[in-house]
């Protein structure tokens, strides 16, 4: 038993060898895509601040201007204080009469909605070499 420790302690010692790549160049690539996606809502609101008056016809006539300038207010609220008033210019005959009294407020609204999607796409390729 003694020659087998003698043995044992008498082996050659083992050497590490280094390792180090041996390439000499080479690629990466990368490849990236975002998506986004955007809503929007757009309000619009159309106000009139006065007044807004209109008639027309055929074989009508009016006792007074057109245009009526004055406005009453009660209670907090205003109105239109005259306008005139219409007659048939020859009865018997055929008439067409045709008359718009529009106030103050709000007169119209538009509702837009979107939606908008952005995808972004990046593809990075870099090379390198000893």
């Amino acid at each position: 038993m003694r020659w087998f420790l003698l043995l044992l302690f008498s082996a050659p010692a083992a050497n590490a060898v280094p390792v180090v790549p041996q390439f000499t160049q080479g690629t990466m690539t990368s490849h990236t895509e975002t998506t986004s996606k955007v809503t929007e809502t757009i309000v619009s609101e159309n106000y009139s601040t006065g007044f807004e008056y209109s008639a027309s016809g055929v074989n009508i006539t009016p006792d007074g201007p057109i245009n009526p300038v004055s406005s009453t207010t009660v209670n907090g609220w205003t109105s239109l204080g005259e306008r005139p008033n219409w007659s048939i210019t020859k009865p018997g005959e055929a008439f067409q009469f045709v008359e718009s009294l529009k106030g103050p407020g709000l007169s119209n609204v538009t509702t837009i909605q979107r939606v908008t999607e952005i995808t972004s796409v990046t593809d990075t390729v870099s090379s390198f070499s000893e």
